[in-house]
């Protein structure tokens, strides 16, 4: 029994470098501040979120839910509430290691509707337009309307950047509400990782997918100008067969 009381600070301090470790590399934990995304997401869930693939060069794609840090004044003043010195300390301390979100946290959540390269838009009583296709949205908040509280477009997106939107779309400042800065985008470099689960409260247990509009045919700018590239690839080599066969005819002629 003695030898158990004096591993078990070795044992509590592996487990938090452990944890630390996970926080940084792997997944973190993040709270929902906000509405901006039901209904997919409550305010007061807790999602992980996934910080290992950007490592490998991974960067957001259509359709997924992504944490990311502030761009510039999408939060604007946000007030603290005070919950006394040793709550704030409890919670310092195991966010720090990733158990609990972190109480200054400067970050935002929403759905990735464009990726750079892509051109989006939306008209009032139309849908949200990504590279000339419509998207299906039924994660929309019952009741909403894809943009008709505030219509944009078409934007092109800038490469490395991504246009973000929320699910609860009449209670979200997202891409929309803030392109005085760089049209509304997001550089890939603020994305904090992708949101994969919903893991509090346990009644509300989900993986966060990507909704199937997001795979539609023709709905990537490089796959809609893969025939024309492949047609013009084609052709190359027949012109140069055409045109050698030419001034081999002209040089028979000419001998």
């Amino acid at each position: 029994m003695r030898s158990f009381w004096k591993e078990l600070p070795i044992l509590i301090f592996i487990a938090l470098v452990l944890a630390l470790l996970i926080k940084t590399f792997l997944v973190q934990a993040f709270s929902i501040p906000s509405d901006s995304m039901q209904n997919t997401l409550q305010r007061g869930d807790r999602v992980l979120v996934d910080k290992l693939t950007p490592w490998f060069g991974s960067k957001p794609e259509r359709g997924e839910v992504v944490v990311f840090h502030d761009p510039g004044g999408w939060l604007g003043e946000t007030q603290t509430q005070d919950s006394g010195p040793v709550a704030e300390g409890i919670q310092e301390a195991l966010s720090r290691v990733g158990l609990m979100p972190s109480a200054d946290e400067k970050d935002l959540i929403k759905r990735v509707i464009a990726v750079g390269g892509d051109t989006v838009s939306c008209k009032r009583g139309g849908k949200v337009m990504v590279n000339g296709k419509a998207l299906d949205e039924p994660y929309i908040f019952p009741g909403n309307t894809p943009c008709d509280e505030k219509p944009f477009g078409p934007v092109k997106v800038p490469k490395d950047r991504i246009w973000v939107m929320g699910d609860h779309r009449q209670d979200s400042l997202d891409s929309r509400y803030h392109q005085n800065l760089h049209n509304g985008t997001v550089s890939v470099d603020d994305v904090v990782g992708r949101a994969i689960v919903v893991a509090w409260p346990v009644n509300r247990w989900s993986a966060l997918s990507v909704p199937g509009t997001f795979d539609q045919p023709g709905l990537s700018a490089a796959a809609s100008m893969a025939p024309s590239a492949l047609g013009l690839a084609c052709a190359v080599p027949i012109v140069l067969w055409r045109r050698r066969r030419r001034e081999a005819k002209v040089r028979g002629t000419a001998d």
